[in-house]
Protein backbone atom coordinates (compact mmCIF):
# COMPACT_ATOMS: atom_id res chain seq x y z
CA UNK A 1 0.00 0.00 0.00
CA UNK A 2 1.23 3.48 -0.92
CA UNK A 3 0.27 6.78 0.69
CA UNK A 4 0.19 10.37 -0.52
CA UNK A 5 0.54 12.71 2.46
CA UNK A 6 -0.65 16.27 1.92
CA UNK A 7 1.70 18.48 3.91
CA UNK A 8 2.05 21.77 2.04
CA UNK A 9 -0.36 23.99 3.98
CA UNK A 10 0.46 27.31 5.63
CA UNK A 11 -1.32 26.69 8.93
CA UNK A 12 -2.40 30.32 9.09
CA UNK A 13 -4.73 29.79 12.06
CA UNK A 14 -1.81 28.37 14.05
CA UNK A 15 0.28 31.53 13.87
CA UNK A 16 2.59 32.55 15.47
CA UNK A 17 3.53 28.87 15.96
CA UNK A 18 3.69 28.32 12.20
CA UNK A 19 5.69 31.45 11.47
CA UNK A 20 8.79 29.26 11.59
CA UNK A 21 7.40 25.70 11.61
CA UNK A 22 5.28 24.21 8.81
CA UNK A 23 1.94 22.90 10.03
CA UNK A 24 2.86 19.29 9.26
CA UNK A 25 5.80 19.51 11.69
CA UNK A 26 4.18 21.14 14.71
CA UNK A 27 5.11 19.00 17.70
CA UNK A 28 2.59 16.98 19.66
CA UNK A 29 4.20 16.01 22.95
CA UNK A 30 7.57 16.70 21.38
CA UNK A 31 6.99 14.70 18.19
CA UNK A 32 6.25 16.31 14.80
CA UNK A 33 2.90 15.37 13.27
CA UNK A 34 4.58 14.04 10.16
CA UNK A 35 6.79 11.73 12.22
CA UNK A 36 3.72 10.33 13.97
CA UNK A 37 2.02 9.67 10.63
CA UNK A 38 5.04 7.98 9.05
CA UNK A 39 5.59 5.76 12.06
CA UNK A 40 1.97 4.68 12.44
CA UNK A 41 1.47 4.06 8.73
CA UNK A 42 4.68 2.03 8.55
CA UNK A 43 3.54 -0.11 11.48
CA UNK A 44 0.31 -0.81 9.56
CA UNK A 45 2.25 -2.04 6.52
CA UNK A 46 2.23 1.08 4.36
CA UNK A 47 5.69 1.10 2.80
CA UNK A 48 6.00 3.88 0.22
CA UNK A 49 5.20 7.57 0.63
CA UNK A 50 4.98 10.72 -1.40
CA UNK A 51 4.75 14.04 0.44
CA UNK A 52 4.04 17.40 -1.15
CA UNK A 53 5.75 20.54 0.15
CA UNK A 54 5.37 24.27 -0.37
CA UNK A 55 5.43 26.47 2.74
CA UNK A 56 8.81 26.21 4.49
CA UNK A 57 9.65 23.34 2.17
CA UNK A 58 13.33 23.32 3.14
CA UNK A 59 12.35 22.64 6.76
CA UNK A 60 10.35 19.58 5.69
CA UNK A 61 13.23 18.44 3.48
CA UNK A 62 15.66 18.70 6.39
CA UNK A 63 13.30 16.72 8.59
CA UNK A 64 12.92 13.91 6.06
CA UNK A 65 16.69 13.68 5.51
CA UNK A 66 17.07 12.76 9.19
CA UNK A 67 14.03 10.50 9.30
CA UNK A 68 14.41 6.71 9.57
CA UNK A 69 11.74 6.56 6.85
CA UNK A 70 13.68 8.72 4.38
CA UNK A 71 14.46 5.91 1.92
CA UNK A 72 10.74 5.30 1.42
CA UNK A 73 9.72 8.93 1.03
CA UNK A 74 9.63 11.02 -2.13
CA UNK A 75 9.17 14.76 -1.68
CA UNK A 76 7.33 16.74 -4.35
CA UNK A 77 7.82 20.49 -4.10
CA UNK A 78 4.97 22.63 -5.41
CA UNK A 79 6.19 26.16 -6.16
CA UNK A 80 2.51 26.93 -6.64
CA UNK A 81 -0.02 24.97 -4.60
CA UNK A 82 -1.92 22.44 -6.69
CA UNK A 83 -4.77 21.88 -4.23
CA UNK A 84 -5.62 18.62 -2.49
CA UNK A 85 -7.13 17.11 -5.63
CA UNK A 86 -4.58 18.69 -7.94
CA UNK A 87 -1.69 17.07 -6.09
CA UNK A 88 -3.37 13.67 -6.32
CA UNK A 89 -4.06 14.07 -10.03
CA UNK A 90 -0.49 15.09 -10.78
CA UNK A 91 0.77 11.97 -9.01
CA UNK A 92 -1.69 9.33 -10.21
CA UNK A 93 1.19 7.20 -11.54
CA UNK A 94 2.63 6.95 -8.02
CA UNK A 95 -0.07 4.41 -7.10
CA UNK A 96 0.97 2.05 -9.91
CA UNK A 97 -2.58 0.95 -10.66
CA UNK A 98 -3.27 -0.19 -7.09
CA UNK A 99 -5.41 1.03 -4.19
CA UNK A 100 -3.79 3.82 -2.19
CA UNK A 101 -4.13 6.30 0.66
CA UNK A 102 -4.71 10.05 0.47
CA UNK A 103 -4.11 11.71 3.83
CA UNK A 104 -4.20 15.24 5.18
CA UNK A 105 -1.10 15.05 7.37
CA UNK A 106 -2.06 17.95 9.64
CA UNK A 107 -4.37 15.88 11.84
CA UNK A 108 -3.39 14.22 15.10
CA UNK A 109 -4.68 10.71 14.53
CA UNK A 110 -4.23 7.72 16.83
CA UNK A 111 -6.69 5.54 14.94
CA UNK A 112 -5.80 1.93 14.25
CA UNK A 113 -4.58 2.20 10.64
CA UNK A 114 -4.56 -1.56 10.14
CA UNK A 115 -8.27 -1.72 11.09
CA UNK A 116 -8.97 1.10 8.65
CA UNK A 117 -7.21 -0.76 5.84
CA UNK A 118 -9.12 -3.93 6.71
CA UNK A 119 -12.39 -1.98 6.55
CA UNK A 120 -11.43 -0.77 3.10
CA UNK A 121 -10.58 -4.28 1.96
CA UNK A 122 -13.97 -5.52 3.17
CA UNK A 123 -16.07 -2.50 2.19
CA UNK A 124 -19.46 -2.90 0.51
CA UNK A 125 -19.02 -3.79 -3.16
CA UNK A 126 -20.64 -0.54 -4.34
CA UNK A 127 -18.09 1.61 -2.51
CA UNK A 128 -15.01 2.94 -4.31
CA UNK A 129 -13.55 4.79 -1.34
CA UNK A 130 -13.27 4.40 2.42
CA UNK A 131 -13.31 7.54 4.55
CA UNK A 132 -12.06 7.70 8.10
CA UNK A 133 -14.64 9.49 10.24
CA UNK A 134 -14.70 10.66 13.85
CA UNK A 135 -17.01 12.39 16.30
CA UNK A 136 -16.19 16.10 16.27
CA UNK A 137 -16.51 18.38 19.30
CA UNK A 138 -17.12 21.31 16.94
CA UNK A 139 -18.94 19.83 13.93
CA UNK A 140 -19.76 23.22 12.39
CA UNK A 141 -16.05 23.63 11.70
CA UNK A 142 -15.78 20.27 9.91
CA UNK A 143 -17.11 18.47 6.92
CA UNK A 144 -19.93 16.39 8.40
CA UNK A 145 -21.39 13.24 6.84
CA UNK A 146 -24.62 11.32 7.25
CA UNK A 147 -24.40 7.55 6.79
CA UNK A 148 -27.02 4.88 6.19
CA UNK A 149 -27.46 1.62 8.10
CA UNK A 150 -24.57 0.07 6.13
CA UNK A 151 -22.19 2.91 7.12
CA UNK A 152 -22.24 4.22 3.56
CA UNK A 153 -22.03 8.00 3.25
CA UNK A 154 -25.34 9.33 1.94
CA UNK A 155 -24.95 13.10 2.39
CA UNK A 156 -22.25 15.70 2.97
CA UNK A 157 -22.33 19.03 4.82
CA UNK A 158 -19.15 21.05 4.40
CA UNK A 159 -18.68 23.40 7.38
CA UNK A 160 -22.32 24.46 7.78
CA UNK A 161 -23.70 26.40 10.74
CA UNK A 162 -26.07 23.71 12.01
CA UNK A 163 -24.90 20.31 10.76
CA UNK A 164 -27.24 17.34 11.29
CA UNK A 165 -24.85 15.47 13.55
CA UNK A 166 -21.20 15.32 14.51
CA UNK A 167 -19.80 12.48 12.40
CA UNK A 168 -16.96 14.27 10.64
CA UNK A 169 -14.79 13.56 7.63
CA UNK A 170 -11.25 12.96 8.89
CA UNK A 171 -9.68 13.58 5.46
CA UNK A 172 -8.02 10.17 5.56
CA UNK A 173 -9.08 8.23 2.48
CA UNK A 174 -8.41 4.78 1.08
CA UNK A 175 -9.05 4.95 -2.66
CA UNK A 176 -9.70 2.00 -4.92
CA UNK A 177 -7.50 1.59 -7.98
CA UNK A 178 -10.55 2.11 -10.21
CA UNK A 179 -11.40 5.37 -8.47
CA UNK A 180 -7.84 6.67 -8.74
CA UNK A 181 -7.92 5.97 -12.47
CA UNK A 182 -11.35 7.61 -12.81
CA UNK A 183 -10.22 10.73 -10.97
CA UNK A 184 -7.29 11.10 -13.35
CA UNK A 185 -9.59 10.77 -16.36
CA UNK A 186 -12.86 12.43 -15.33
CA UNK A 187 -11.81 14.98 -12.73
CA UNK A 188 -8.44 16.05 -14.10
CA UNK A 189 -9.13 19.76 -13.58
CA UNK A 190 -10.27 19.47 -9.95
CA UNK A 191 -8.37 21.38 -7.27
CA UNK A 192 -10.06 20.56 -3.96
CA UNK A 193 -10.64 16.91 -3.09
CA UNK A 194 -13.35 17.33 -0.46
CA UNK A 195 -15.56 19.80 -2.33
CA UNK A 196 -14.99 18.78 -5.95
CA UNK A 197 -14.53 15.02 -5.76
CA UNK A 198 -15.86 13.54 -2.51
CA UNK A 199 -19.28 15.10 -3.06
CA UNK A 200 -19.58 13.34 -6.41
CA UNK A 201 -19.57 9.91 -4.77
CA UNK A 202 -22.50 9.87 -2.34
CA UNK A 203 -23.59 6.28 -1.92
CA UNK A 204 -20.17 4.99 -2.92
CA UNK A 205 -18.09 5.91 0.14
CA UNK A 206 -17.73 3.59 3.12
CA UNK A 207 -17.36 5.27 6.52
CA UNK A 208 -14.88 3.80 8.97
CA UNK A 209 -15.51 5.55 12.28
CA UNK A 210 -12.59 5.62 14.68
CA UNK A 211 -13.22 5.93 18.41
CA UNK A 212 -9.57 6.75 19.06
CA UNK A 213 -8.10 10.23 19.35
CA UNK A 214 -8.58 12.30 16.21
CA UNK A 215 -8.00 16.04 16.32
CA UNK A 216 -7.83 18.46 13.41
CA UNK A 217 -4.84 20.60 14.39
CA UNK A 218 -6.32 23.67 12.74
CA UNK A 219 -6.33 26.16 15.60
CA UNK A 220 -4.21 27.02 18.62
CA UNK A 221 -7.02 25.68 20.83
CA UNK A 222 -6.99 22.30 19.05
CA UNK A 223 -3.20 22.19 19.20
CA UNK A 224 -3.22 22.86 22.93
CA UNK A 225 -5.91 20.19 23.41
CA UNK A 226 -3.80 17.58 21.62
CA UNK A 227 -0.77 18.37 23.75
CA UNK A 228 -2.81 18.26 26.95
CA UNK A 229 -4.07 14.71 26.37
CA UNK A 230 -2.67 12.10 28.73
Amino acid sequence: MRALLLAAGYGKRLRPLTNSIPKCLVPIKGRPLLEIWLERLTEAGVNTFIINTHYLASTVEAFIKKSPHRDRVTLINEPRLSGTAGTLIKNISFFQGEDGLLIHADNYCLANIEEFLNSHANRPKECVMTMMTFRADNPSGCGVVVVNNKSIVARFYEKVKDPPGNLANGAVYALSADLIKEIGEKHKYAKDFSTEIVGQYAGKIFSHETLETFIDIGTIEAYEKANALT
